[in-house]
């Protein structure tokens, strides 16, 4: 008779069943947002709000917030709780795919996972600790192919500056019009401008992407297939794809005049093979001045002499590369990790450096594209020359 009173314990338990690895794997995702040292204790776990037939599972710092929705076949008593992220990682990493049961007592918000014929536990915290994403007003909505967006952010992200002091510098400027996007990205050494014309905005605008959120859209997206909702103001941006949603905050601030400082009278020419170019340069920076970098470009006709030097460690470098070179010969200083770089960057066989003067910035572009769409314009600055 007594039985009747006594509650019944599942009624404060959260309750999921989900793949080991179909979780892990958006976990791991969702890592990449989380900070190694962070203000909040609170960021240092994941979010999970369960649904009726859904589990909502979410990282933020105080920059980005991302969210993964994985549909689930069982979930019992629908609720919120933070789970501490790194420890719930590691465990999941050990599993073979196999299903895994969570139960979270409601009171004591602590964690119990069944696998197989173990039972792991550990304590979870308050889900109203967790910071709340923006809610954004007057936005304007665009769509993307993934490709297009992964190739613009893996062609221009490696040329963004990291000076605190110019954090304008620090993100890919987006520049939207009717006609085109352009994506650009420089510290004031290298510069990258990514333009493409088969990409279409209902109006002109643009906006700074912080580096961090760039880097999680190319790892995840890379996977992907299809289109990518982007919803923007002037403070945040929102993209959404397959099961993901990521608000970041954009950078505050004008980006400069990029153009002002793209040479336009480039009459001298070199044209050569992308590969041995770079092979040639990470060989012969080997041997040049760690501070500086510099490898010495020596054009003359149809012959580049590479060369490099480190005179404290006697230290020396040349090598010789056929070419086609149109302009009056030429000696010219570049930083060799710069052009190691841009050279990676950059698909096609054969590369064209234009110059105009040894104090000059350098323009390297390809010589062709699969896309007639892509023009790539990569701008480096020269270093002085060792006499």
């Amino acid at each position: 008779m007594l039985n009747k009173f006594i509650p019944n314990r599942n009624y404060y338990n959260m309750k999921f069943i989900v793949s080991s690895s179909l979780l892990s794997k958006n976990l791991t995702a969702l890592s990449g947002v989380l900070n190694t040292s962070n203000t909040l204790p609170i960021l240092d776990d994941f979010l999970f709000e369960l649904q009726k037939d859904a589990l909502m599972i979410t990282a933020a710092d105080l920059e980005t917030t991302m969210t993964v929705t994985i549909p689930l076949d069982k979930a019992e008593d629908p609720g919120a709780v933070t789970i501490p992220a790194k420890i719930l990682i590691d465990t999941l990493k050990t599993f073979s795919d196999i299903p895994v049961q969570f139960t979270i007592n409601k009171e004591t918000l602590g964690v119990e996972i069944s696998a197989g014929e173990g039972k792991y536990k550990l304590s979870g915290h308050k889900s109203d600790e967790f910071p709340t994403p923006p809610e954004l007003e007057e936005t304007v909505a665009i769509s993307m192919d993934s490709d297009l967006l992964v190739s613009a952010i893996n062609k221009t992200l490696f040329a963004a500056g990291n000076d605190e002091l110019r954090p304008v510098m620090s993100g890919v400027f987006f520049e939207l019009t009717p006609d085109d996007i352009t994506c650009v990205a420089t510290d004031a050494h290298k510069l990258v401008r990514y333009r493409r014309t088969d990409f279409s905005a209902t109006e002109s605008a643009s906006f700074i992407m912080p580096r961090k959120p760039l880097n999680q859209l190319k790892n995840i997206l890379s996977a992907s297939e299809g289109a990518v909702s982007i919803d923007y103001n002037q403070t945040n941006t929102v993209f959404t794809f397959d099961n993901v949603k990521m608000i970041c905050r954009l950078i505050d601030g004008k980006y400069p005049n990029y153009e002002a400082v793209i040479p336009t009278e480039n009459p001298h020419k070199l044209t050569i093979d992308r590969a041995s170019l770079l092979t040639s340069i990470r060989r012969v920076a080997i041997f040049a001045n760690q501070s500086t970098h510099q490898v010495r470009f020596k054009l003359s006709g149809k012959e580049l002499i590479l060369s490099a030097e480190d005179i404290d460690y006697s230290n020396e470098a040349k090598e010789r590369l056929t070419c086609s070179y149109d302009g009056e010969d030429m000696e010219i200083g570049f930083n060799s990790r710069f052009l190691q770089e841009m050279l990676s960057n950059i698909e096609t066989e054969e590369i064209i450096i234009e110059m105009s003067a040894p104090n000059r910035a350098g323009i390297m572009h390809p010589t062709s594209s699969d896309n007639d769409a892509e023009d790539i314009l990569m701008l480096v600055m020269p270093v002085m020359l060792n006499q």
